[in-house]
């Protein structure tokens, strides 16, 4: 029965039953989070070009602080999945409690950055001075919930780490559906809509970007809420019982993982800053086309992300239960099936771009430029998958260093000063600075690719046959 599972390619077939479980929900939660997104970003380009670039203006700063959250949580990502697949359940439940303090130092601190610097943060962004005011207050409101976004987060990941990806699911559901209903509400005017033939005098705060930005604040708490309720009563991982003071045997060996993540993640949002910074000072009709293809081409990626939080989770699982055969098949299994799919995601991005860039706007120079840039990208899908699975191994197995230094390098030498070049030195425009972030990613590509087959990203390896897991 073994042979005939592995008959197809070669590949361990036993192993997708496992994986998929583990990447649905959360492949299920990140759609409906671009379509969250999706919904958002119409709603808002109703309003007119103006108010999408105020909102879309700010968005890679939003990435800088929720990416730098975010590497916290792979640090116990790390810790958890390894200390269940040794099973060693009280260790998990114990990271579990540190986790909470985590997310209690870091939301205090992002809050009072966040608050503190929204007035400035559309200068630096280099946003048109007509709607900076717009772009700061919507940037405050968005932040004053960031305890609860940092609880979502870490909380989240911990929940991952221990092979529930279902209850942050059915959080972010919860999250998106409080987000869409007060969106309906705040942002518009009281107005008469006909439903079936029906006259319905529909009530709305008529308050535009800042009830959008309203809507989203709410939604923040009721995650946090809803998301630390979870943990708290999950069998595997709830800290109730244990201590939250500093556990320097546990938060050692989280921070050294976390640390060259937060520095990945830090670095390179802190490009996705610079990057659009350099896109806003080409006008107003390249800001939106820029955020509007941003929102468009987030909804392909989701297969390879969700794969990612399934690679993560099952090596750092293997490499606890000190499983070398085990690790090599799940690595042979997710690069298929990873391939495939962003193989189907690009295609589908080509085809559909033009349709999808016309949900969110009316304006003809916005749909072709960004047009024009999504169906650039859709070319380097493949290839930027293999990368994000492999990271996700690497991270999942505590292996943060070479990914910090591969993607701050890729990021500022060729992102970053290509975009430079090709815009303010040569005067380009959107379409030559999504070329140098299509580089970028193909630069990724090949450097994971080579760390992949010499072994490197694989702690458990045997020295004599580093090549063993090709």
């Amino acid at each position: 029965m073994e042979r005939k599972k592995r008959s197809l390619f070669g590949l361990p077939w036993q192993m997708l039953p496992t994986i998929l479980a583990l990447a649905w929900p959360t492949m299920l939660e990140q759609l409906l989070q671009t379509a969250v997104q999706y919904i958002d970003t119409a709603m808002v380009g109703s309003l007119g070009t103006e108010a999408t670039a105020a909102v879309g203006s700010t968005t890679t700063v939003n990435w800088l602080l929720g990416s730098t959250v975010s590497a916290l949580g792979v640090g116990f990502l790390a810790f958890i999945s390894q200390s269940i697949g040794a099973n060693q359940i009280d260790k998990a439940k114990k990271a579990s409690s540190q986790a909470a303090l985590a997310v209690l130092v870091s939301g205090i601190v992002f809050t009072a950055l966040a608050l503190s610097l929204s007035g400035v943060i559309p200068v630096w962004m280099q946003v048109d001075e007509s709607i900076r005011p717009l772009a700061s207050q919507y940037f405050f409101i968005l932040y004053i919930p960031m305890l609860a976004r940092c609880a979502t987060i870490i909380f989240g990941t911990v929940l991952r780490a221990a092979g529930d990806t279902k209850t942050p699911m059915l959080v972010g559901i919860a999250v998106n559906a409080v987000n869409v209903v007060l969106n309906f509400f705040f942002i518009y005017e009281t107005r008469v809509v006909n439903i079936f033939g029906l006259d319905i005098k529909i009530f709305g705060f008529g308050m535009g970007v800042i009830g959008a930005a309203a809507a989203s604040a709410i939604a923040f708490f009721v995650g946090g809420i809803l998301i630390t309720l979870a943990l708290l009563c999950h069998r595997l991982v709830s800290p109730l019982g244990c201590s939250m003071r500093p556990d320097k045997a546990i938060l050692m060996p989280c921070l050294k993982v976390a640390f060259p993540n937060a520095m990945q993640r830090f670095a390179t949002s802190l490009g996705y800053v610079a990057f659009a910074a350099m896109v806003n000072s080409l006008g107003d009709i390249s800001t939106a086309a820029h955020t509007i293809a941003n929102t468009v081409e987030s909804a392909f990626y989701i297969p390879g992300y969700g794969m990612q939080t399934a690679a993560a989770t099952l090596a750092g699982g293997a490499l606890g239960a000190k499983d070398e055969g085990r690790l090599r098949e799940l690595s042979r299994m997710m690069l298929f099936i990873e391939v495939i799919l962003m193989c189907l995601s690009g295609g589908l991005l080509f085809a559909l771009a033009p349709t999808m860039v016309s949900l969110f706007t009316r304006d003809g120079e916005v749909i072709i430029l960004a047009v024009a840039v999504l169906r650039l990208v859709a070319l380097s899908e493949p290839f930027y998958g293999v990368s994000i699975i492999i990271e996700g191994m690497m991270q999942g197995m505590g292996k943060t260093t070479l990914p910090f230094i591969t993607n701050v390098l890729g990021m500022w030498l060729v992102r970053i000063v290509g975009t430079f070049v090709s815009t303010v030195i040569l005067d380009g425009n959107l379409i030559s600075a999504w070329t140098c972030m299509i580089l970028h990613n193909l630069s990724l590509f090949i450097v994971f690719l080579v760390c992949y087959l010499t072994g490197r990203w694989n702690p458990m390896r045997r020295k004599q046959s580093k090549c063993s897991d090709i």
